[in-house]
């Protein structure tokens, strides 16, 4: 197919790995090819093992080549993990034209001036989000470009990570053959796919909960406001649920999937009887026991953990309660029954469930949302830059990549 008409996100998770191949089809996006295989050689969203992700991405990445029968060498991937961070920063430099005009050489030579800050030696900036540019002290400007001044400033967001992560992440992907056109963090794939630009100039909180880890990437003004990534997830639950009802991790996931939920509805608090019908479940050799109650008494207590944790970081950067945009959530956490109003009850904001748009014939379901975020953000990357489709390029990525394997 020709350039530019092909675009392939994949998503790198704890639990599973998933491929999204999209094309081009007039002005829409739509799925040409989809894949999920399970994920080992992963830790709290942060790749352990190259060896067996290279086997699992060349796995999947095997199985949408065959789907779509089409060689697929460059993706869109992303980076998770608690080690990511965000920390303000601030750079000035004097403006190059004679005619003080500035230019975008101006504007990159600045956000590069804001990089020169002291991290650990074993840390990477990965990208630079910038919040506001200052020209001669006037404040809150967005789009300097072409503006007149003597000195520029940006002040701006720095995303960090542990580079051993965004090595082995690297060297995963290009063990498994493939080329890396961008590395994009979880959640901001995420709000790619789930936000719209109306929340984001509001102001909104996403709340993508994953296996192992919750993101949370708050935007305000159509910009980047606060991210934190917790070392907390679904899967807790999951453990939960099996040591709560001394049951396998399998059968727990089967449980919470089937019964489980994380309130009462008003009806059944009314009914007391309903929350404690016993609920069976049956096992090769044996059956299991239990209450609705008993499954809320476990799962609510976890989810509450992530929604307190959530309004911690919220309360830091002055937003608790004032989002009006409200909460959007998505991961495959989202699909826990009453989470919504769970979290309406918590955070005092409205809320809603996050389902990716933007890729005609994709399933509404929030733990495609990376996925899909990953597969539009490389339609807006490719259109920019003109790199779309099969023949892969190595894109901005490639010097984030150099630096990381620099000793």
């Amino acid at each position: 197919m020709a350039r530019g008409n092909i675009v392939t996100g994949l998503d790198i998770g704890t639990h599973s790995i998933k491929a999204l191949v999209a094309q081009r089809k007039g002005k829409d996006w739509e799925v040409l090819s989809y894949a999920e295989v399970p994920s080992f050689g992963l830790r709290k969203g942060a790749v352990v093992s190259v060896e067996e992700t290279a086997k699992n991405v060349q796995m999947i990445m095997s199985g949408v080549e065959k789907d779509c029968n089409r060689k697929i060498s460059s993706v869109f991937v992303n980076i998770g993990g608690s080690h990511m961070y965000v920390t303000p920063s601030d750079g000035i430099i004097s403006v190059s034209r004679a005619d003080n005009r500035i230019s975008k050489e101006d504007i990159e030579r600045v956000l590069q001036a804001t990089r020169a800050v002291n991290i650990p030696s074993n840390e990477e900036v990965l990208d630079v989000f910038p919040r506001e540019y200052v020209i001669d002290d006037q404040k809150g400007i967005k789009q300097p470009e072409d503006l007149t001044g003597v000195r520029l400033e940006a002040k701006v967001f720095l995303l960090c990570v542990f580079s051993p992560y965004f090595v082995k992440l690297t060297q995963a992907v290009l063990s498994a053959k493939l080329q890396i056109n961008d590395v994009i963090p979880s959640p901001l794939a995420a709000a790619k796919s789930v936000l719209t630009k109306e929340q984001k100039e509001l102001g909104v909180a996403l709340i993508d909960i994953g296996a192992a880890t919750t993101s949370l990437a708050v935007f305000e003004e159509g910009e980047l406001l606060h991210l934190a990534v917790f070392p907390i997830g679904s899967a807790n639950i999951t453990n939960d649920i099996a040591i709560g009802l001394k049951t396998e991790v399998a059968i727990a996931e089967s449980i919470k999937k089937q019964h489980g939920t994380c309130m009462f509805a008003k009806t059944e608090k009314d009914k007391n009887d309903q929350s404690k019908k016993k609920i069976e479940v049956f096992d090769k050799s044996s059956s299991l026991n239990f209450t609705k109650k008993n499954l809320v008494d476990i799962i609510e207590p976890r989810v509450s953990e992530i929604l307190d944790l959530v309004q911690k970081e919220l309360k830091k950067i002055n937003r608790q309660q004032l989002l009006p945009g409200g909460v959007v959530i998505t991961g495959g956490g989202a699909k826990i029954p009453r989470i919504k109003e769970l979290t309406k009850e918590t955070l005092k904001l409205a809320c809603e469930i996050g389902t990716p748009k933007g890729i005609i014939g994709l399933p509404d379901d929030p733990a495609l949302a990376t996925v899909a975020g990953l597969a539009l953000e490389g339609v807006d990357f490719g259109e920019e830059e003109g790199i779309l489709g099969v023949a892969g390029n190595l894109g901005s990525v490639f010097k984030k990549i150099f630096r990381a394997f620099k000793p």
